[in-house]
This record gives C-alpha cells, sequence and structure tokens, in this order.
C-alpha cells in the first residue's frame, strides 16, 4: 500500500473541544484514485492535512510510500503533491514561473526544470497561457495549473483537497479529465468531496465519512449496490401514527424491496418502475400524502441511508 493510515485521531484542544478526526483506518493501493466522501465539517480536509504534514496528528500513524509522515516529514514531502482548497499560486509570477520554480525548489537543475515546466504546460492545454498571471485565468484553468505545479516533481501520491469546489459544469469535467489521466503517469490520486457525482465519475475506491469517521469503503458500483434498490420513494404524509397497513400494502408490491420509516412519512426500496408510482400514490393517498419525492440510487443514496441525513446538509 502506498498511503497507510492507522488509528488516526485530531482532536482540536480549546474552549470547545473538537473531535475533527476519530479513529481513521484506511490503506491506498499504488495507481489508485480513492475518494473521501463526506458533508463539509466531516474531517476530510483535516484528514488529508495530516498526510501532507501540515498537521500533526494527536495520536495514530500515517506512512506515505512507508515514510511516516510525522517522524520524517521532510522526506515525506518529496513523496506528496498537494493541491488545497484555494488557489495557491503566486500571483506576481508567470504560469509557467510557478511551474518552473516548483521544479527548482524540489532540485531540478534550470535546464531540467524548463523542460519539465513546458511538458505540464503542453499536458494541461495550458501552453498558451504561458506568460498569463493567475488573475488572468479562470477558476478552471487557475486548478489545472495547481494541479500541474504539484506534480511536477513527479510526486508517488497527489493529493486534492475538494478540487472542484467552486468550479463551473465545464471546467469541473476538464479537471476531471485531467486526474483521470494521471494514472497513466502512474501517480496516485486521493481525493476529498462532497460531490457524489465527483467520487461516483473518478473514484476506484470511496470512503464514506462523517463526524471523523468512515463509514463504509468500497468501490463506487458496490457501495450503490448495497442499497439493493435502483430508486427510493419519500413519502411525505400528513399522519404520523397508524401506518402500519400502509407500510405491509407498500411491501406487497412487485418490485419493492424494503419499506422504512421517515421522521415525516415512509421511504419506499424498489428495483422496479413499471406502474410502481401510480400503486405508491393510490395506497398513500388515504393516509394524507402531502408530496412524493423519487431519487435515483447514488452515492448519496448511501450515505442517506447510513446517517438520515443529505450529504450537503
Amino acid at each position: 500500500m502506498i498511503v497507510e493510515i492507522e488509528g488516526l485521531r485530531k482532536i482540536y484542544e480549546g474552549k470547545q473541544r473538537v473531535v475533527a478526526v476519530d479513529g481513521i483506518d484506511l490503506a491506498v493501493r499504488p495507481g489508485e484514485i480513492y475518494g473521501l466522501l463526506g458533508p463539509n465539517g466531516a474531517g476530510k480536509t483535516t484528514t488529508i492535512s495530516v498526510c501532507t504534514t501540515r498537521a500533526l496528528p494527536t495520536s495514530g500513524k500515517v506512512l506515505i510510500n512507508g515514510i511516516d509522515v510525522v517522524k520524517t516529514a521532510a522526506v515525506a514531502r518529496t513523496c506528496i503533491g498537494v493541491v488545497p482548497q484555494y488557489n495557491t499560486l503566486d500571483r506576481a509570477c508567470t504560469i509557467f514561473e510557478n511551474i518552473h520554480f516548483h521544479c527548482l525548489y524540489f532540485g531540478f537543475s534550470r535546464a531540467e526544470a524548463t523542460a519539465r515546466a513546458n511538458q505540464l504546460l503542453t499536458q494541461f492545454h495550458l501552453a498558451e497561457r504561458a506568460k498569463a498571471y493567475p488573475a488572468q485565468l479562470s477558476g478552471g484553468l487557475a486548478q489545472r495549473v495547481q494541479i500541474a505545479r504539484a506534480i511536477a516533481h513527479r510526486p508517488k501520491v497527489l493529493f486534492l483537497d475538494e478540487p472542484s469546489a467552486g468550479l463551473d459544469p465545464q471546467s469541473r469535467i476538464a479537471m476531471w479529465e485531467a486526474v483521470a489521466g494521471l494514472r497513466k503517469e502512474g501517480i496516485t490520486v486521493v481525493l476529498t468531496t462532497h460531490y457524489m457525482e465527483e467520487a461516483d465519475e473518478l473514484c476506484d475506491r470511496v470512503a464514506i465519512i462523517d463526524h471523523g469517521k468512515i463509514l463504509v469503503e468500497d468501490t463506487p458500483a458496490a457501495l450503490k449496490q448495497s442499497i439493493g434498490a435502483q430508486r427510493m420513494y419519500d413519502l411525505d404524509l400528513q399522519g404520523r401514527e397508524g401506518l402500519e397497513p400502509l407500510e405491509a400494502a407498500l411491501k406487497g408490491l412487485n418490485g419493492v424491496n424494503d419499506v422504512e420509516t421517515l421522521p415525516k412519512g415512509l421511504r419506499v426500496l424498489a428495483h422496479g418502475t413499471d406502474g410502481l408510482l401510480s400503486e405508491i400514490v393510490q395506497r398513500a393517498t388515504p393516509y394524507g400524502l402531502r408530496d412524493l419525492s423519487i431519487t435515483e440510487t447514488s452515492l448519496e443514496t448511501v450515505f442517506i441511508r447510513l446517517t438520515g441525513r443529505e450529504l450537503r446538509e
């Protein structure tokens, strides 16, 4: 494993004690794109901060390519690239200079740094912007420059913290293509996100994290299959009592896998769709059906099943 996290805990002491990371264990294989999926405040960024030596753990161990990030932080930094949530490009330098100086910092000769910077500008379709300054770039282009700079010294692992935050849909897709292309270079990618589409599109494996703990870990496909249903029908009912007959009737419908109780009504999990909606409405109407929402099975569905709330809450 190229990234190994064992019993990681991070507690911030103060007027209000905050347990940001609460006993995380995970292992990332070489060449893998691994995602930490969860809402804001779940502990994703803190985990990345410890892995990239920006924060010290309260307890636990993190190894990057076999190197302890606490005991030998300077050595560990040579193995990692980091793209934080916010734009950290040097505004006084051109795009070329941002990448070129990064290479020099990591010990490249001037000739090597120039060659590597030009190669990355071409690879990330930024050659025409080489003499531009960060303030002249869109959010999507700036993010591509940050990724290019982060891998300039050929790290083993690239950490991306909310890489598509604030990007428009077109820029987000372009960023996804850039990240997926890193596989060809053998770079392992660990990213945090609260966008379920991003985790589904990019990641080989995903760990869903909340309140500093990993709730479940698997491939996106396996996590969605674990629901055992293709769709969820959430019924907002006027009455909260005496729903047992309705629950039994819904469970008996063809295509229904299960029925769960919600604070505002019932949730129907189903794998069939033909005629099912009208059947559900027909049976629920006498119980004061006020609203009905339909959700396709997704990674957010998995999160909702595990926590009872949406990723964006």
